[in-house]
């Protein structure tokens, strides 16, 4: 398997080329090269403005199959509570979890859960201890998936820490479905698959029938690429505002940051030094769009193997930083 080691010695030796020779292959021919050996990848397509550029499915079911995004599901989630905010259906980020969707409580939640606010949940800032990494299985294995993240320890003053958490986005996601009286599926569909031609099938639901938020959807990799437009577009797809444009802009303003890659966390968004937005997925399936260059990316990976920020994502990070890059 190449390492990040090797992926960086490979793609420096091939901008190392002389002029005439790189001039010969191109941009589109130096990302090709730099993906070939990157096993774990399925596929990866750019768009640059109106045009797709590079589309390529060296393995795995191909660009029109359903691919499991993983994680790349908060970033969709957080596109909905922008949506929500818009209609009046929540009257702001500030607005609480006691006041948006009381009915999720439980009898014995943890003191102060019901003053977080969307806006905590939606940048992975809720205090509560997580529900991911090692936590994750005992989570999905309890008999209410809301009830067992809302009794957990406060670690952390809410807004202040981020602290990943798929039950945050999974408790967001809940509060939207009691808020707009429409299950997450039917958000989903009703305001961005609808719009964008997109398909978006059901997913995992919880014990009382939640979609999962912040984990399994499943989308086609051209699909991935739409919803990367859009966000590249300030929320517009083909013509249609789909998101509003400040949601779009707000998201893109870092309120917290990971401790693991670094980077900086918006709206349920990483933000990138070199200026991505980027949804990010177990596995290395990621969403990103880059405005001030004009790209949208959809790159989807083997969904079971890992892909930590100094193994295979820090490569999908030095591809895009690199060679995608170059295509801008």
């Amino acid at each position: 398997m190449t390492t990040r080691r090797t992926f960086l010695a490979s793609t420096a030796a091939a901008f190392a080329m002389p002029a005439v020779l790189r001039a010969q292959s191109g941009p589109e021919a130096d990302l090709d090269a730099a993906i070939a050996d990157l096993t774990q990848l399925h596929s990866l397509q750019v768009r640059r403005g109106d045009t797709v550029i590079f589309a390529k499915a060296p393995r795995g079911p191909g660009l029109d199959r359903l691919a499991n995004i993983k994680s790349c599901s908060k970033s969709i989630v957080a596109l909905l509570l922008g949506t929500a905010i818009a209609r009046g259906e929540i009257a702001s980020v500030g607005a609480t979890l006691a006041e948006v969707a009381p009915g999720i409580l439980p009898a014995d939640a943890t003191p102060g859960a019901g003053d977080i606010t969307m806006e905590d949940l939606v940048t992975l800032r809720a205090g509560l201890e997580r529900t991911s990494g090692p936590n994750y299985g005992a989570w999905v294995g309890s008999r209410n998936w809301l009830a067992d993240a809302l009794s957990r320890p406060m670690v952390a003053e809410p807004g202040q820490r981020m602290l990943y958490s798929t039950g945050s986005t999974h408790i967001l996601g809940a509060a939207l479905a009691e808020a707009t009286g429409q299950s997450l599926l039917a958000l989903a569909r009703d305001r961005l698959g609808g719009p964008m031609g997109i398909e978006i099938p059901p997913w995992t639901r919880d014990p009382q029938g939640y979609y999962l938020g912040g984990n399994e959807m499943a989308l086609r990799p051209t699909a991935m690429l739409a919803l990367a437009t859009m966000v590249r577009n300030g929320g517009s797809y083909e013509g249609t505002q789909v998101v509003p444009q400040d949601w779009i802009e707000a998201s893109a303003r870092p309120r917290g940051r990971s401790p693991w890659s670094g980077m900086g966390y918006g709206y349920g968004w990483f933000l990138t030094r070199s200026g991505y937005m980027l949804g990010r997925g177990y596995g290395g399936q990621i969403i990103a769009a880059h405005a001030d260059r004009g790209l949208a990316v959809a790159i989807t990976s083997d969904p079971g193997l890992p892909a930590r920020s100094e193994g295979y994502f820090g490569t999908l990070m030095d591809l895009l930083d690199g060679p995608v890059m170059a295509l801008a």
